[in-house]
């Protein structure tokens, strides 16, 4: 036993000198249990020691800030429908054969039967462009490009030279009056700057069948037409109906076109164009048509499957789908129109 000290007796003073440090426990007695954290929050020690190793197969712990996002659903691909398909074939050979046959009819002097027929289908493009992409101010914008469809016939007609310029001029004017037209209203004011691109694809697609009146005022024009026009229509017929039987490899999920018909398409389009170059006079070949006749083929085949890319894209934006006999009016249409220009360059180049 220690002899117990008073508190009122004398301590003995700390010596100077660095401290000794806490002094164990006494000899033969048990340490005190800790009652209280052994360090402050201002003087905290780090804990030492190494790590626990981490068990094979045990997931490394995640840290709080880790949120877990949600995974991608996968849309299944768009089916193909081949009645449908059979449908927008149909309507390409008709009206390759339309635009072929009124071609024929046109000769020097006597051009309105062929301008009555480009007209009749540059009001289809109107009505199929306008319903599918529904511009601001959608009825203002059919008005001025049906207005515009029908000067630039008769600038075709009746123009001394045969040349574009007053098509240029023509297309530029309707293009600023449909985009004044969207902006007289406040409501259609706020989506024009959204629209510029769908309004002039619907004016230069217009201004563009008008080309073809002009390529037919220009020697050897009417049989660029009759080679163009038929490798357009053979190119689109085939592609169509090739995506009716094997619509193989599929180009894109929401897009219901397969590329083994963009390719079919556009080498029948060509082969044909080539036979017809062999029956034709002079200055044509089976190697000059079979070349005008491919960059007439491909426009039109990349341009109905353009379409089909921008119409998958209308509706995976959550915008409500257009009329069904326009939205599928719009490929053919499309292809044809920028043919149309197509084969105006080549004769100027090639023949």
């Amino acid at each position: 036993m220690f002899p117990s000290t008073s508190p009122e007796a004398g301590r003995e003073s700390w010596p100077a000198g660095p401290h000794p440090g806490p002094a164990g426990p006494a000899r033969g007695q048990p340490p005190a249990p800790r009652t209280g954290p052994a360090t402050t929050d201002g003087d905290r020690r780090e804990r030492g020691g190494p790590r626990r190793a981490r068990p094979a197969g045990e997931p490394a712990r995640r840290s709080e800030d880790e949120i877990d996002e949600p995974e991608e659903e996968v849309m299944p691909p768009v089916e193909v429908r081949r009645q449908l398909a059979l449908t927008i074939a149909g309507f390409a050979a008709l009206l390759g054969v339309g635009l072929v046959l009124g071609a024929q009819t046109s000769g020097p002097g006597h051009r309105l039967p062929f301008a009555f027929i480009i007209f009749g289908v540059q009001l289809l493009f109107v009505l199929a462009w306008t319903m599918a992409m529904r511009p601001p101010a959608l009825l203002v914008v059919a008005g001025i490009s049906a207005a515009v469809a029908a000067l630039v016939d008769i600038a075709a007609v009746q123009s001394d030279i045969a040349g574009l310029a007053p098509l240029g001029y023509l297309a530029a004017g309707g293009f600023l009056a449909a985009v004044l037209g969207q902006l007289v209203r406040r409501v259609d004011r706020v989506r024009v700057t959204d629209s510029l691109g769908a309004t002039l694809l619907i004016v230069v697609g217009v201004v563009a069948f008008g080309t073809l009146i002009v390529l037919s005022r220009i020697p050897a024009g009417t049989q660029a037409i009759t080679v163009c026009l038929t490798a357009s229509g053979v190119a689109l017929t085939v592609a169509r109906l090739t995506d009716a039987v094997l619509p193989w490899p599929r180009l894109a999920p929401q897009v219901p076109r397969g590329a083994a018909g963009v390719v079919a398409g556009a080498m029948v389009g060509t082969l044909t164009s080539a036979l017809l170059g062999s029956y034709l006079v002079a200055p044509f070949t089976p190697t000059r048509a079979a070349v005008i006749g491919l960059v007439a083929a491909v426009t039109a085949v990349l341009s109905d499957l353009a379409v089909g890319y921008a119409e998958a894209g209308r509706l995976m934006a959550g915008e409500p789908p257009t009329m069904w006999v326009a939205r599928h009016m719009q490929g053919p249409l499309g292809g044809f129109a920028l043919a149309a220009p197509a084969a105006y360059a080549m004769c100027m180049l090639f023949l």
